[in-house]
């Protein structure tokens, strides 16, 4: 197997000398009658200062720099071959879109892979694989991922992560990863060939519970039901393989349970009920059965004895030792 092309490191570097990096507001959520600050205020959505901070990118080195990286992430993954799922999923990103902050378009690509994971690159192009689709249960599942991949497009995590490094590399910038499993956050940096500097992962922690309290916000501006990201990543993180484990150090997810918290106590307050908020359709179901048709056939190995029919041969002995019919109960 050919290793996947490692990211082009760009000609012109620029060294930091020093560097303070203004986070972004705190994320704690008000009654939505009398929001105390924009943040906060759904209603504002789309006229709102997010993104802002520390940044030395424009927006259009970013949307270039994004460009690059998706390029590199199509030659090295299978796009899933079906334009009916692919036309599906970017219509309900792009409805996220149009009730969010973001300031890019918005590209949203499948990969046909069945592992469970999805991630974003600067500039607003956002991948999902197969796999995590097909673990979902409804389309506002669906749409609260897209959601998390749109607010950190809209609040700029990637382009702000790697000003804050030393040196500013392609290579050195790591896809923002909104999956619920810390696993796969790993694993995807491996097998993008990115590296990962450690001084990144703290402020990973602080993007994705800033992504959790947006993309909320855009899901259920859209007019979905917000609940449905919490109960998904809940759901998802008591089906995790507890022999996937990872050092901390390389975790840049909070707690589900402190995640789940927060967006639950989001919702609660600055998130009004409808009675009339979208939680699944009949679309949905349909292009589930494409995706479960989109997987390879497992076809019998010639080589395999074991898909052959087996004859019983007569036995000298037609009748079983008496040890032999008694279970071995070691």
């Amino acid at each position: 197997m050919n290793p996947k092309p490692r990211l082009p490191i760009p000609t012109a570097m620029l060294a930091i000398a020093a560097l303070v990096c203004a986070t972004a507001p705190s994320a704690r959520a008000a009654p939505q009658s009398n929001p105390p600050s924009s943040i906060e205020d759904i209603n504002a959505i789309g006229h709102r200062t997010v993104g802002k901070g520390t940044n030395f990118y424009s927006l259009d080195k970013e949307k270039e720099l994004g460009k690059q990286l998706a390029q590199e992430v199509e030659r090295s993954s299978k796009l899933l071959d079906d334009p009916v799922v692919a036309e599906y999923v970017n219509r309900i990103g792009q409805t996220i879109a149009q009730n969010s902050d973001a300031r890019f378009p918005i590209i949203i690509r499948v990969i046909a892979s069945d592992e469970v994971n999805a991630f974003t690159l600067p500039g607003g192009y956002l991948y999902i694989n197969r796999g995590l689709i097909l673990q979902m249960e409804s389309e506002a599942e669906l749409a609260g991922i897209l959601a998390r991949g749109i607010a950190h497009t809209a609040l700029r995590h990637a382009t702000q992560q790697a000003t804050k490094g030393e040196i500013l590399q392609l290579s050195s910038i790591p896809a923002m990863i909104f999956t619920p499993y810390s696993m796969a956050n790993y694993a995807l940096y491996e097998g993008l060939n990115l590296a990962i500097p450690l001084n990144f992962l703290k402020f990973s922690r602080d993007a994705q519970r800033e992504a959790d309290f947006f993309g909320l916000q855009y899901l259920y501006k859209a007019g979905y039901d917000p609940e449905s990201l919490p109960r998904f990543l809940e759901r998802m993180s008591s089906q995790k393989s507890s022999g996937k484990s990872i050092p901390p150090a390389f975790d840049s997810f909070p707690p589900v349970s402190e995640r789940v918290a927060s967006m639950n106590k989001e919702i609660a307050k600055i998130l009004p009920h409808r009675d009339d908020a979208i939680v699944s359709t009949s679309e949905f179901e349909i292009m589930k059965a494409r995706l479960r048709a989109s997987r390879p056939k497992l076809t019998a190995d010639p080589s395999d004895n074991r898909s052959k029919p087996t004859l019983r041969k007569p036995s000298d002995n037609p009748t079983p030792e008496l040890s032999s019919l008694t279970p071995n109960c070691e």
